[in-house]
C-alpha cells in the first residue's frame, strides 16, 4: 500500500497529545501508509477533494474551522459529511481528544455520526502501534472492497503471472520487446496494459457473450446502479449499441418511428434491419439548434396521421410501428420528461428506445429526475400502458470509461418482453469475439464510481462548475457594459436570462442566483413555453429541460428567435481562434459553439476558456491583423486572406451568412423532409452492386439518394437513402448549394459533410444517387 494515504485531521493541542498522535503517524508510515496531516477543517476538506487515493481517515470531532452555529456545524462534522459525500465506506476513526467520561463524549455526538465512522480512538488508551494497525488493516480491506467484480478478477489474474498460450499474439507484450519500434510502444503504455489484454479463452474472467463469471456479475451490478432490469456491456461505442437495439426491435418491412434528430448509427440500423422509417421532426430555433419533438407530434392521433401520410408504409407488414427511437438528451443538452414521453408514445409502439449517448450520468443527480430512460418503470406507468424501454449510453463520453465503451440498459414490459437469449443474438451479431478486457474493466469501474453518494458528488461538481462558468460569462458581459471603455459586446450563453428564484418566488437574473440553488432546482432549467431565450415553439410546461453541463456559447449576429443584426461574429471564426490556444470545442454552428463540462472539469480549465474569450474580443475590437490571429489559415490560403483583419473577416462572413440565409435554408431543409421513395435497405443494395452514381448538387434535382448526407454541424441527416432530392429550388438542394458556396467563399472553414464528396477538379459537391434507367 505504498501509494495509499490516510488523512489525520486533529487540532493542535497539548504537547503530550501531539506527541502521541505523532507516534501514531510514524507507525502508520511504518505500515506503508502516507499520512496527510491537517489541523483545520478547511485543510482537511481540501485533501478530501483532491486525493481520491485515501484509504482511511482519523478525524477529531472538535477540529476547528468551518464555523457555524451548533455542534453539528463544527469542523469535525463538516469533514465527516464531506467524507460521506465523496467516499463510499471509507474507514473513518473518530479521534476523541478530551479526557471526559466516554459516555458523555458519545452523548454529545449527533446520531448520524455512527453511520459515517467505523470506530473511535482515545489516543492515550491504546498503544500507537495498535491504533496504526487498526487503521492499516481497515485500509487494506477498504482497498479490496471498493473494487467492482470484473476489475477485481482481472487484477487477480494479472497478479498470478501466468504464461499466455492464447491470443492476442503479443503474449502479454513480450512480442513488442523483440522489435525496436515495438519496444517503444511497450515502454509508452507500460506492461500492465498488455498483460491485461487477454483472449476470450480466459474462462475464470467470464464471457461477454454468455454474460457469465465476473463479466456477468459486472453487468448485473451495472443494472442495479443504472436502474435497469438488465444491462449489456458494448465495446464498439454507442453506435454499435444503437444498431444492436434497432436490429432486435424492428425487422424487414416493419415500421419504425424515428426522431430525425438522431445519430447516423440509428439510421444504419434501419438499413441493416430493412425497416420502413417514419420520421418525427423536431423544432428548430434562430441559432439553427435542433429542439425537442413537440408534444403534439407524439400524440397517438398525430403519429397515426404521420404514418398514414408516408408512402413507404403502404408496403409495411402492419400499420402499427414496432419501434420508436428518440434522442435524449440532444447534442445541445435538451432532455425530455421521459415518463410523459413514454406514456404518450405507448399507444403507438410497444418498444421505445432513448438514445442517451451523452446522458449516462442522468440517474445520479436529482436535477434530472424523471428525465432518463430507466426512470420509466412499473412504479410510474402501469404495465398495460408501458412500453419496453431501451437506453443506450456512450459510457466513455461523459462518464469515466475508455473510448468505444458503451452500455445497453433494458426495462422490459409485458407488451413486448425482452427475452435475454433472443436479445443476446443481436449482441453476438454486432459484438466481437475478441473483446478488449481493459475496456470491460473501465465499464466496471465507471459503474462503481457512480454507485451511491460519491457518484452524485462527481456529477454535482460538474453541474456546479458549469453553472459558475455560465454566470461568469454573464457577469463579464455586464462588467464590459458598465465599464464603458470598450465596445459593449461579449459572448452570451444559451440559457434563461431570468428564472423564478425558488426561495422568494420572484423573477431574478440568472447570474444573481447562487449556484447551489441552480444546481438543485430543475424548474430553473425548464424550457418555458414561448420563452424568447430558447426560441422553440409548441412546448408544454415541464416537457423539456436544458442540461447545465452542455454549455452553448452564443456569438453576436443573430438571436434564438431569428432576429439578425447588421454586424456579427460567426462562431467558426471564434473556434478557429480557440484552436490556436489549444481549446477544442465539441461542436460549432453558425453563431454558437458547444463546450462540455464533464466530470474532468476544473476551475483552471474553464478559467482558461474565459481568458481566451476575452482575448478574442480584444483582438476583434482592436482590428488585429488576421495573420496574427490565425496565422495557419493565412499561410494555407494566402490569396484569400492576405491583408485582412479579424474584424473584416467577421464582417465578410456575417454578411455572406445573412445574404445566403444559411440558417433559414438549414431550417427549411430540416422542417420539410424529402419525400421517401424507397426503403433505405434497397438503396444500400444498389450502392454496393454498382447501381448508383455521383451527381453534382447543381444537377441532382428529382433524383433518389443512395447514401445518407449528414452535415456536421449540426450532425443530423438532411437526406436519407431512398429519399428524393426534390426540385432545384427545393429546401434540400438550396441548403446544400448554400453550404457549397460557403466552402468556396471561405476556404479553411468547411463543414464536415458525410455522404458528400468533392470533385477534385471543380470543388463541386457530389452526392450518391440511384442510377436512372436510360
Amino acid at each position: 500500500m505504498v501509494n495509499d494515504a490516510v488523512l489525520v485531521a486533529v487540532p493542535e493541542g497539548p504537547v503530550a497529545a501531539g506527541a502521541q498522535l505523532a507516534r501514531i503517524g510514524e507507525e502508520l508510515q511504518g505500515q506503508g501508509l502516507q499520512v496527510r496531516w491537517t489541523s483545520r477543517a478547511e485543510d482537511a476538506r481540501a485533501v478530501l477533494r483532491t486525493e481520491a487515493g485515501l484509504a482511511g481517515a482519523m478525524v477529531a470531532w472538535d477540529l476547528p474551522g468551518d464555523g457555524g452555529t451548533g455542534e453539528e456545524d463544527g469542523g469535525g462534522a463538516a469533514v465527516l459529511r464531506l467524507i460521506g459525500q465523496r467516499f463510499k465506506n471509507l474507514p473513518v476513526l473518530l479521534v476523541m481528544t478530551h479526557e471526559a467520561d466516554a459516555g458523555r463524549e458519545f452523548e454529545r455526538l449527533p446520531l448520524w455520526v455512527s453511520e459515517v465512522v467505523s470506530g473511535y480512538v482515545w489516543p492515550f488508551e491504546d498503544t500507537p502501534a495498535f491504533v496504526a494497525g487498526r487503521v492499516a488493516s481497515a485500509a487494506r480491506a477498504y482497498r479490496e472492497t471498493i473494487l467492482p467484480p470484473f476489475f477485481k478478477a482481472l487484477r487477480r489474474f494479472d497478479q498470478a503471472h501466468e504464461y499466455s498460450w492464447h491470443t492476442p499474439a503479443h503474449s502479454g507484450g513480450v512480442a513488442f520487446l523483440k522489435s525496436p519500434v515495438g519496444r517503444q510502444f511497450f515502454d509508452y503504455y507500460g506492461e500492465r496494459l498488455f498483460r491485461t489484454d487477454l483472449s476470450i479463452s480466459v474462462g475464470e474472467l467470464g464471457s461477454l457473450f454468455e454474460h457469465t463469471g465476473p463479466i456477468g456479475e459486472a453487468e448485473r451490478n451495472a443494472a442495479r446502479v443504472f436502474g435497469a432490469d438488465r444491462t449489456y456491456f458494448v465495446l464498439h461505442g454507442d453506435s454499435t449499441a444503437d444498431r444492436m437495439v434497432g436490429h432486435y426491435s424492428v425487422t424487414r418491412d416493419e415500421i419504425a418511428l424515428v426522431d430525425r434528430n438522431c445519430h447516423k448509427s440509428v439510421l444504419h440500423g434501419l438499413v441493416i434491419s430493412g425497416a420502413r422509417p417514419v420520421y418525427l421532426v423536431p423544432t428548430r430555433n434562430g441559432y439553427g439548434l435542433a429542439g425537442p419533438l413537440p408534444p403534439a407530434h407524439t400524440d397517438p392521433e398525430a403519429v397515426r396521421a404521420t404514418v398514414a401520410r408516408n408512402p413507404l408504409t403502404a408496403g409495411a407488414l402492419s400499420p402499427e410501428a414496432q419501434y420508436a427511437v428518440i434522442t435524449n438528451s440532444t447534442y445541445d443538452g435538451l432532455c425530455y420528461d421521459t415518463v410523459r414521453t413514454a406514456r404518450q408514445l405507448a399507444p403507438s409502439t410497444p418498444r421505445l428506445h432513448f438514445d442517451e449517448a451523452w446522458f449516462a450520468y442522468a440517474r445520479f443527480h436529482p436535477l434530472y429526475e424523471g428525465r432518463y430512460g430507466m426512470a420509466v418503470g412499473p412504479d410510474v406507468l402501469d404495465d398495460d400502458a408501458r412500453p419496453t424501454v431501451f437506453a443506450t449510453q456512450s459510457t466513455h463520453k461523459l462518464l469515466a470509461a475508455l473510448s468505444q465503451t458503451a452500455m445497453v440498459h433494458v426495462k422490459s414490459a409485458p407488451r413486448a418482453p425482452v427475452e435475454h437469449d433472443r436479445f443476446n443474438e443481436a449482441c453476438m451479431m454486432h459484438g466481437t469475439t475478441s473483446p478488449f478486457y481493459p475496456g470491460i474493466a473501465s465499464l466496471d469501474v465507471a459503474t462503481a464510481m457512480m454507485d451511491g453518494a460519491p457518484g452524485r458528488a462527481l456529477v454535482d461538481e460538474a453541474v456546479t462548475e458549469a453553472i459558475r462558468f455560465r454566470q461568469a460569462v454573464v457577469t463579464t458581459g455586464r462588467r464590459i457594459v458598465d465599464a464603458g471603455d470598450r465596445p459593449a459586446w461579449f459572448f452570451g450563453v444559451w440559457q434563461p436570462d431570468t428564472v423564478t428564484d425558488p426561495r422568494t418566488g420572484e423573477r431574478t437574473d440568472f447570474a444573481d442566483i447562487p449556484a447551489s440553488v441552480l444546481s438543485r432546482e430543475p424548474r430553473c432549467w425548464q424550457l418555458e413555453p414561448g420563452a424568447d431565450w430558447h426560441g422553440f415553439t409548441g412546448l408544454d410546461e415541464g416537457y423539456c429541460l436544458l442540461d447545465p453541463i452542455k454549455v452553448t456559447l452564443t456569438c453576436p449576429g443573430v438571436t434564438a428567435t431569428g432576429r439578425r443584426f447588421e454586424w456579427g461574429v460567426p462562431a467558426r471564426v471564434l473556434t478557429a481562434y480557440l484552436a490556436t490556444r489549444g481549446i477544442v470545442v465539441e461542436k460549432t454552428d453558425s453563431y454558437s459553439t458547444l463546450v462540455l463540462f464533464s466530470m474532468g472539469i476544473t476551475k483552471g480549465k474553464w478559467g482558461t476558456l474565459m481568458d481566451a474569450l476575452m482575448d478574442f474580443k480584444a483582438l476583434h475590437d482592436s482590428d488585429a491583423p488576421l495573420e496574427r490571429v490565425l496565422p495557419g489559415l493565412c499561410d494555407e490560403h494566402p490569396d484569400r486572406y492576405a491583408g485582412l483583419t479579424l474584424k473584416q473577416l467577421c464582417r465578410q462572413m456575417h454578411g455572406h451568412l445573412t445574404r445566403a440565409e444559411l440558417i433559414d435554408a438549414l431550417d427549411a431543409a430540416f422542417r420539410h423532409l424529402p419525400e421517401p421513395v424507397l426503403p433505405p435497405q434497397h438503396c444500400y443494395q444498389q450502392l454496393i452492386r454498382g447501381g448508383t452514381e455521383r451527381i453534382p448538387v447543381a444537377k441532382a434535382a428529382d433524383r433518389v439518394a443512395a447514401a445518407m448526407v449528414t452535415v456536421t454541424p449540426p450532425g443530423i441527416p438532411v437526406l436519407m437513402p431512398g429519399e428524393s432530392t426534390g426540385t432545384t429550388d427545393g429546401p434540400l438542394l438550396r441548403y446544400l448549394r448554400a453550404l457549397e458556396e460557403f466552402d468556396r467563399r471561405f476556404p479553411g472553414f468547411r463543414s464536415e459533410t458525410h455522404g458528400v464528396t468533392l470533385d477534385p477538379r471543380t470543388g463541386d459537391y457530389l452526392i450518391e444517387c440511384l442510377r436512372q434507367e436510360r
